[in-house]
């Protein structure tokens, strides 16, 4: 068979790219190596698919931390407004909720996989599941064949790569293109696991101290090894049996995984700050004022509210104050001690879960051998890539998908042509 565009992955910038690529008039073939497409979009945003995100282009950049300055270009051509006008005309209303984040109205991640695949059926897109591909061959310097792992032979005009990376496997991404792309010549930057939990070995992790507790709008730094901070993130927070996890910390992973590498450390020091609205003076000025109004009352008591119970226990036992003696007995150094923890409470991280427990895959091919504004390969005629196969990775929120339907979205335009312009000469 020979397709104009042959896109490779059923997933969120698969599914674009075939649309992008049948909405100028190619014929368009789409393989997926699963049963299902769009297995990670339905799960994506908790089963809701949070479509995109809403803030400003020069914010979108700032929280795609991974190569996020290389979509400028594509974002002049189709960005997170675009993605908005696109899902809204394929009958999917859009909502905005909290930090810009774009959810169908239907608070259903299945509606947005049904519009796909509906304008994908009314382009006369054809689609090959339980159709994994062992192979794409290339001659002098252009796509010259794929190889089905039936041995069946295609032989499309443009190739669109839109496997993924190596994050949640159980979908379907398990890293499959990236020979692909080795053998036309292109770097694979080092892959590591991002927007994943992290692991500690302290001890009252390992004693399960605080397991499952939440701590809701706290700061949380990445510091280096002279104690500067690196980043920090101001969301919510949860410790786990192993380490901790939740939407702070998920962002600050893969800044961890980095200070290992870049200083050869076997441990990273983050710093929690409980409190990140208030400052520390004026939070010991209020403990000293309920010291001195009712003296007698146990400590615990006096400090109820000012944070979670369970980690205000943690705190004054770190601080060395037994939370049942009276606040008025305890000296200014210990009431200091305790405000200078609720403020800069620091613990060691010893590294990430696997980036098979990842949500997203850090590295990839790297940015530098693609064009910016077609996603095309600079190393091989008619090969084109996007999606999270692309060393490109943003903090969870909406804008690895929004990475995902642009740079779909350009590939498959882009391959069209091409594919088009072939067939002309």
């Amino acid at each position: 068979m020979s397709p104009d565009v042959l896109v490779i992955g059923g997933g969120s910038s698969g599914l674009m790219a075939a649309i992008a690529a049948g909405e100028t008039g190619a014929k368009v073939l789409l393989v997926e190596k699963g049963n299902k497409l769009g297995r990670k979009l339905l799960i994506s945003g908790g089963g809701r698919c949070n479509v995109t995100n809403r803030k400003p282009l020069d914010e979108l950049v700032k929280h795609i931390p991974g190569n996020g300055k290389f979509l400028y270009s594509a974002f002049s051509i189709f960005n997170n407004e675009d993605i908005i006008r696109f899902f809204e005309g394929l009958g999917v209303p859009l909502k905005e909720e909290d930090h810009g984040r774009m959810f169908p109205v239907s608070n259903s991640a299945k509606s947005v996989l049904e519009a796909l695949l509906r304008r994908m059926d009314e382009l006369g897109i054809e689609i090959w599941t339980d159709c994994p591909v062992a192979d794409i061959r290339y001659e002098s310097g252009e796509v010259k064949e794929v190889v089905l792992k039936d041995d069946r032979i295609l032989l499309p005009k443009a190739v669109v790569v839109a496997v993924g990376g190596k994050s949640v496997p159980h979908t379907g991404s398990t890293g499959d293109g990236y020979p692909w792309a080795e053998k036309a010549g292109h770097t694979i930057t080092e892959l590591y696991p991002t927007e994943v939990p992290l692991l500690s070995e302290e001890e009252f992790i390992r004693n399960k101290t605080l397991q499952g507790l939440s701590l809701r709008d706290i700061a949380i730094s990445v510091l280096d090894p002279k104690g500067k901070n690196i980043i920090t993130h101001q969301m919510d927070m949860i410790f786990t049996h192993f380490g901790i996890s939740g939407p702070a910390v998920l962002r600050c992973s893969q800044f961890v995984v980095k200070a290992m590498k870049k200083w050869s450390l076997k441990e990273v020091t983050m710093k929690l700050d409980a409190l990140p609205e208030r400052k520390e003076e004026e939070i010991f000025r209020e403990i000293q004022r309920k010291a001195k109004e009712e003296p007698k009352k146990a400590v615990k008591n006096s400090l109820k509210g000012l944070l979670p119970e369970r980690y205000l226990l943690f705190l004054l036992e770190r601080a060395e104050i037994n939370p049942d003696q009276q606040i008025g007995t305890i000296s200014k150094e210990k009431l200091r001690s305790f405000t200078q923890l609720s403020k800069n409470f620091r613990f060691t991280v010893n590294g990430t879960q696997p980036l098979d427990k990842a949500f997203v895959t850090g590295g990839g091919v790297s940015v530098k051998e693609v064009d910016p504004k077609t996603f095309a390969s600079k190393k091989m005629k008619g090969l084109y890539f996007c999606g999270e196969i692309l060393d490109i990775h943003g903090y969870t929120g909406g804008y690895n998908i929004t990475s995902a339907f642009v740079t779909g979205k350009l590939s498959g335009m882009n391959a069209a042509k091409y594919a088009l312009k072939r067939e002309q000469q």
